[in-house]
């Protein structure tokens, strides 16, 4: 069944963790694992110091300067029990210039809800407005 846009968003809100993609300009759909928060209609992914990586300059960095366009997918998956099935997706675009008090709203939510991030250890946050919010569930449960 469809999700509303009312319970997709709740159901991205409630969540941390999902599927982004961007678009490398030759490869096409880039899907990267993410954390994330949610604020005030804007997704917040962080590009952090915690887990090891070659540069401080990521890749989905570089595809979103050259096409705004990410979609964040956000599923809950129950082998047992297929009822609980649901996934949310959000379209975004990318705000490379984002209002500071929104970065830090969306700093202060990811502080808040993920341990190793209390600390705020952030390079900084890539801020994207949602511009679509679809989801589906295998029932109203």
């Amino acid at each position: 069944m469809r999700l509303t846009a009312e319970v997709a968003t709740a159901r991205l809100d409630e969540h941390v963790h999902g599927v982004f993609a961007t678009l490398h300009p030759e490869r096409g759909p880039d899907p990267q694992p993410v954390v994330y928060a949610v604020h005030d209609g804007h997704v917040g992914v962080p590009i952090d110091r915690v887990k090891p990586k070659a540069s401080s300059r990521l890749q989905r960095e570089d595809n979103l300067a050259a096409d705004p366009r990410g979609s964040l997918l956000v599923e809950h998956w129950d082998l047992d029990d297929w009822s609980q099935l649901w996934w949310v997706r959000a379209d975004t675009e990318h705000l490379p210039d984002p209002d500071p008090a929104l970065v830090d709203a969306l700093a202060d939510r990811l502080a808040t809800t993920v341990p190793q991030y209390a600390d705020r250890p952030f390079h900084r946050v890539l801020v994207c407005r949602i511009t679509r919010v679809t989801g589906w569930a295998a029932s109203e449960g």
